[in-house]
């Protein structure tokens, strides 16, 4: 096979998507969950320091990010393993949901 004929074969499997590119956006998704992850906990921390209480809800949106990859990836993958880790977040993101809702309508109720 020549160069081109390769090249033509490969544009045809991956659907005229760049592999490399493919890659670079997998890695900015990644930096950019990290990101959301270690702002929310910088305003965690401060909400808790300055006396606003805890805000569950950031957490909520942080580990909603991994819950639907994980989700994703159980489905495709089908594997116990990625189930049981989707489940896990899917739970601990309801469970944030939940203290974090509850903490709205309590304190609207002291108000």
């Amino acid at each position: 096979m020549e160069k081109d004929q390769i090249l033509e074969k490969s544009r045809k499997e991956n659907k005229n998507q760049d592999i490399y590119e493919k890659e670079i956006l997998k890695e900015g998704r990644n930096i950019g969950a990290a990101t959301a992850g270690f702002l929310a906990t910088v305003f965690f921390v401060i909400q808790i320091l300055t006396g606003g209480g805890i805000n569950y809800g950031l957490y909520a949106v942080v580990f909603s990010i991994p819950a639907a990859a994980f989700t994703v990836k159980a489905f495709r993958m089908k594997k116990k393993h990625e189930i049981f880790i989707a489940v896990i977040y899917i739970i601990f993101v309801l469970l944030l949901s939940a203290s974090h809702i509850y903490n709205l309508v309590t304190s609207q109720a002291v108000r």
